[in-house]
């Protein structure tokens, strides 16, 4: 990661992408914006953000389509995308995180809520060079340095916040995560998010993993078993 941290806010108010602007560059963020879905695709090839703010309704191409995009491209495999949006109706929330959205929060946006969020991300991108990097669980390999899954020697594409939930109860296989543990080693202590978020992400590991991969632990948690 550069020494500063580089953000693409992508929405089509020009309101909410100046506020925005202007309170991560007075933090210390190098700052690029876009006003819909193509035009980000552009930028973030060329700009290679940490953290692009991604709006989900927007002219020529939306927030989603443009999220699902962005997420095939191996330079900006490792990008945090975060959705801002109006839209806080569930089947909204779940189209954005199974197109890759690693957060989600509800419009209008609290400049201070969001700056304390992406400083948490920032330190947890930081603090993960130091960390283990990778696990092998029999027929399993989880590799942190390239976000790389195999089972059976077959690779498994996982958006990053489900690699990340994956790694984290794979790392202790038995023990069982608090939903607080998993929010806030997954999520951050300084990240708010529907009740629904970490039930989203074990279904669809659950799909792509396996089924009885991932015990649930009636009102505590989850657990990874082999």
């Amino acid at each position: 990661m550069l020494s500063i941290p580089k953000i693409l806010v992508v929405d089509d108010d020009p309101d909410i992408v100046e506020i925005l602007r202007y309170n991560l560059s007075l933090n210390g963020y190098e700052v690029k914006t876009a006003v819909n879905g193509k035009q980000a695709i552009k930028k973030a090839k060329l700009f290679s953000p940490e953290i692009i703010l991604l709006d989900i309704m927007m002219p020529e191409m939306d927030g989603i389509e443009a999220c699902s995009q962005i997420k095939l491209i191996p330079s900006l495999k490792e990008t945090v995308i975060i959705f801002l949006s109006a839209r806080s109706e569930d089947f909204t929330q779940i189209a954005a995180f199974d197109a890759g959205g690693d957060d989600y929060i509800s419009k209008p946006v609290k400049p201070k809520i969001l700056l304390k969020k992406i400083e948490s991300i920032i330190k947890r991108m930081r603090l993960s060079i130091n960390e283990n990097t990778r696990i092998e669980l029999g027929n399993i390999i989880i590799d942190r340095n390239e976000y790389l899954v195999k089972i059976d020697n077959n690779n498994i594409n996982l958006p990053r916040k489900e690699f990340e939930l994956f790694f984290l109860l794979a790392s202790r296989s038995g023990k069982v995560f608090t939903r607080d543990e998993i929010m806030n080693k997954v999520w951050g202590t300084n990240v708010i998010v529907g009740d629904r978020t970490i039930d989203v992400h074990i279904r669809k590991l659950r799909e792509k993993i396996g089924d009885l991969y991932f015990k649930t632990i009636k009102g505590v948690g989850y657990k990874f078993v082999q």
